[in-house]
């Protein structure tokens, strides 16, 4: 299945990508570049884990961090 970009740079996210990871409007995401191409990575907001003892808030947010770095790593090491 194949997607045009418009002359601005966009491209509709299929439905159901959009659904399966829960992207909306305002949602944010990563383009990272693989060996075989690029991998789209939703970066998840902070204020999505609701219900996060706000004393360990920023342990959270430092494991987010590293998860994302590792994924970029993990993703640049298949090239």
């Amino acid at each position: 299945m194949g997607y045009t970009i418009t002359e601005k740079g966009t491209v509709t996210i299929p439905a159901e990508i959009r659904k399966k990871y829960k992207l909306g409007k305002g949602s944010r995401i990563e383009f990272v570049e693989t060996g075989e191409g690029v991998l789209i990575v939703p970066v998840i907001p902070l204020e999505d884990l609701f219900g996060a003892d706000k004393a360990i808030k920023e342990t959270v947010y430092q494991m987010i961090k590293e998860l994302q770095e590792e994924r970029r790593k993990e993703a640049s090491d298949e090239e």
